[in-house]
């Protein structure tokens, strides 16, 4: 990889980049195994009165988490940017998401353990954004500018990847082991509360090679008060690219809505299959880890088309594509067909993702990286509220998962079309 850091005086090459690609293998256990397949699952099941009530409580549960993740991302951007700072905020709020997923060993499978689910995996969840926020704005200084798509698809692809090993050792060695590792009782869900041990574990012990080998520019680490005085300055800077009438602006409102879209869909997958079609957990899981072998090599090979044909190419053909699969989700009763569908989908959100994060790099400014990576965090948490309410108030309005999860697809559409309005950026 051809000058990997802009700055002369620092060049750790091949290293940083597999440690910054690696962290994305460290925390896609959270997403992977507490929000979408596992603990949310155990949520519903066991823990909720009810499927359909805990359904719409973890979408107010998320929805809170998206408003503090949209207030407090571009603040911390902005800072970051005075204080230059980057790894230090992803080890700060790594640790936070470790520490909030452990503690859910303590959550039991009664109604009485419903808020401490709640509040701890929305604390997770804050923290694993905002974490993103930094690591993020790190790739343009770790890719020359032709390779930035390969570096980003390959980082997803590696995270995918991870959530597939963790979710393997969840099922495997904790779920469906018999008997149960270190006397651990079935009865009271331990083998499934321990599942949010193991990730916190695996969080912790593989982002270290992030924080070992990737490094702040030199003159980085200056003073946090000095820079928290400065950062609105340096927000307002950033805000002043946000109209919709900039490219930043129309790219931010159009991924505003179908990330909302993505991460609603990623939120609720396992409750969807659990509740729709009476998936028990073991079998959700084993469809998360075939997920996660197809979004894995989606989002690998997105890398190559990104730098080939644009990020914005990429993007939109992989929205309209989970669009598509998704209303035949929908509408499907079929569980062989639920399955299928579920894996020619995940081809594409890889895709989806890995590209909006490249497009964003390519058109931020080398001296407001960080706070458009903050705002481009708001952009995906400003109305992530939406999302989760729209849907838990269609499930409790109607009584019917299906229909709650049909509100996806309007996000998509719309996230999609706005895009096709937004030009091309370029490679420099």
């Amino acid at each position: 990889m051809e000058k990997p850091f802009p700055n002369p005086d620092r060049n750790p090459g091949a290293r940083a980049a597999w440690g910054w690609c690696l962290y994305d293998w460290a925390n896609s256990a959270f997403p992977t195994v507490v929000q979408t397949f596992v603990i949310s699952t155990f949520f519903t099941q066991a823990v909720a009165s009810s499927p359909e009530r805990g359904t719409a409580q973890w979408g107010w549960a998320m929805s809170a988490a998206g408003l503090a993740i949209a207030v407090m991302s571009p603040f911390l951007g902005a800072m970051a940017d005075r204080s230059g700072r980057r790894t230090w905020w992803v080890g700060a709020f790594t640790v936070g998401m470790c520490l909030a997923t452990g503690l859910l060993w303590f959550v039991r499978p009664e109604p009485g353990s419903a808020t401490l689910c709640l509040v701890l995996v929305a604390l997770g969840t804050v923290c694993f954004e905002v974490a993103t926020v930094f690591y993020n704005a790190l790739l343009p200084a770790l890719a020359a500018p032709g390779r930035i798509g390969r570096l980003s698809g390959w980082a997803w692809g590696l995270g995918y990847l991870g959530g597939l090993v963790c979710l393997v050792v969840v099922l495997f060695g904790l779920i469906k082991a018999s008997p149960p590792p270190f006397g651990l009782d079935p009865d009271q869900a331990e083998p499934v509360r321990a599942s949010a041990v193991l990730v916190a574990a695996w969080m912790a012990v593989f982002s270290l090679p992030f924080l070992a080998w990737v490094k702040d520019p030199k003159g980085s680490g200056g003073n946090l008060a000095a820079a928290a005085r400065d950062a609105l300055p340096n927000l307002v800077r950033a805000v002043r690219r946000w109209p919709p009438a900039t490219r930043v602006g129309r790219f931010l409102l159009a991924r505003m809505l179908y990330t909302d879209g993505l991460n609603t869909l990623f939120a609720f997958g396992g409750v969807y299959a659990a509740g729709t079609f009476g998936m028990p957990l073991a079998d959700v899981i084993v469809f998360g880890i075939a997920l996660n072998v197809t979004a894995g090599l989606g989002a690998a090979v997105s890398g190559w088309l990104d730098d080939a044909l644009g990020p914005k190419t990429v993007i939109l053909g992989a929205v309209a594509a989970i669009a598509a699969i998704g209303l035949a989700l929908v509408l499907t009763t079929s569980v062989p067909m639920f399955w299928a569908l579920g894996l020619l989908l995940g081809l594409f959100l890889g895709p989806a993702q890995a590209a909006s994060r490249t497009f964003m790099a390519r058109i931020a400014p080398p001296e407001d990286v960080n706070a458009c990576f903050g705002l481009y965090a708001l952009s995906g948490k400003v109305t992530a509220f939406a999302g989760p309410a729209v849907l838990a108030l269609v499930t409790s309005a109607t009584d019917s998962q299906r229909a709650g999860m049909a509100t996806i697809l309007a996000f998509l559409a719309a996230g999609g079309l706005l895009l096709a309005t937004v030009p091309r950026p370029g490679r420099d």
